[in-house]
């Protein structure tokens, strides 16, 4: 049985709400790059930057971030050259916050060049984390237990976020 959490409308105004905290955050800058982890992640970071397109000037750089989940030891592979983020502001974004074992490994990727601003963004945030990692931007934080699982669904014509 599918546990809706998150509602389409309901992700698009938390989708629409990281947005604008993205945008305050870096009112500042001409330019950030949001990146994004695949492949939700990076499917969130995408919606991200569609709204932020229509609420800012910023120029948007989007990055795919591909990390082995099971093994986040691995070699880490970005869409983007170190070169094309280094000294901007940039955001990893995920959908959802477990333990925190990817983003931590993607904010320690990304540590090894200078950022002039680095944030994190998930849409669900579990509170159940291994490492001292927090996410900036979150849509909703849920307590659940470490039995339970959180998917988010990012189809053509729906998207929800449900428990199981």
């Amino acid at each position: 049985m599918k546990n809706i959490i998150l509602t389409k409308s309901e992700i698009q105004h938390k989708t629409k709400r990281i947005a604008y905290q993205i945008y305050e955050t870096f009112v500042d800058e001409n330019e950030v790059v949001l990146a994004g982890i695949a492949n939700s992640g990076y499917i969130f970071a995408q919606k991200i930057a569609n709204e932020l397109a229509l609420i800012s000037d910023l120029n948007v750089i989007l990055c795919e971030v591909q990390i082995n989940k099971n093994n986040p030891q691995d070699e880490i592979i970005t869409s983007l050259k170190p070169e094309e983020y280094q000294n901007k502001g940039l955001v990893l974004i995920d959908d959802v916050l477990n333990s925190g074992t990817t983003l931590i490994y993607g904010v320690k990727y990304f540590l090894a060049v200078p950022l002039k601003k680095f944030k994190t963004a998930v849409l669900v945030d579990r509170n159940h984390k291994k490492y001292p990692v927090k996410a900036d931007f979150k849509g909703i934080s849920l307590s659940t237990s470490l039995l339970e699982h959180i998917q988010v669904v990012f189809e053509e014509n729906d998207e929800y976020a449900y428990l199981s």
